[in-house]
């Protein structure tokens, strides 16, 4: 099926019979595969790292040093590839089999690895495994008990002495859902604070990719120091 018109509006579109089938994830593929075939645009795809994570890192000084980074609905791989330049040993992940299959193509030789998987179900093996874990814009298109499972998810990748970076749409808690995407208020915010992560900061921030407020927030996993006993 072909997508046109407006390109947040024909994501909608694809998103709402997804989820009206009982898939809340099935469009992603469609959509990616739509786009592969020159019938549709993905509406979030930059081609650029996204610009929150490049000015918190570099307010960060961040360095890699061959730790472990896990990129959370990894679209195109534009995040994964700037993360790898800084010197992480990164995994990816989508949802979506032609976005990888895109992400491989486009950084050929890359070092990162990509994987499909669901953040509504990740692999066993991650928990607990990754010393930076980058979440932009996939917790968003969840609702309900599925937004609650995916921020658990997310919570439980995070590593001893790891980091989880944010960002999301913003709104009031007086403020209307609206449509696909659904912005996060403050308290959905600080609910990735849980399981032992510590929020660190929370920076309410501006975009023009589509104009509006965003929220980035950084927390943090205490370091667990073992002690052994002579």
């Amino acid at each position: 099926m072909a997508v046109t018109g407006n390109r947040p509006a024909a994501a909608r579109r694809l998103a709402a019979a997804s989820l009206g089938r009982g898939d809340p994830v099935g469009w992603f593929e469609e959509l990616y595969a739509a786009a592969g075939r020159g019938e549709a645009v993905v509406p979030w795809a930059e081609y650029i790292p996204n610009v929150h994570l490049v000015a918190w890192a570099a307010d960060q000084e961040v360095t890699g040093s061959g730790r472990r980074a896990l990129v959370i609905g990894c679209g195109l791989g534009d995040d994964a590839e700037y993360l790898a330049r800084l010197g992480f040993a990164v995994t990816a992940f989508d949802v979506a089999p032609t976005a990888v299959a895109q992400a491989k193509s486009r950084s050929a030789g890359s070092p990162v690895e990509y994987v499909v998987a669901d953040v509504l179900n990740p692999p066993p093996a991650w928990r607990g495994a990754y010393d930076l874990v980058v979440e932009a814009y996939t917790v968003q298109v969840h609702q309900g008990d599925a937004r609650a499972t995916a921020i658990g998810n997310i919570v439980d990748t995070v590593a001893s002495g790891g980091t989880l970076l944010v960002v999301a749409h913003a709104r009031a808690d007086d403020e209307k859902r609206g449509s696909m995407p659904w912005p996060l208020t403050r308290g959905e915010i600080e609910a990735f604070a849980t399981d032992g992560l510590v929020l660190a900061r929370v920076d309410e921030v501006h975009d023009n990719m589509p104009p509006g407020r965003r929220w980035r927030a950084e927390y943090r996993r205490p370091e667990v120091v073992s002690q052994v006993r002579e």
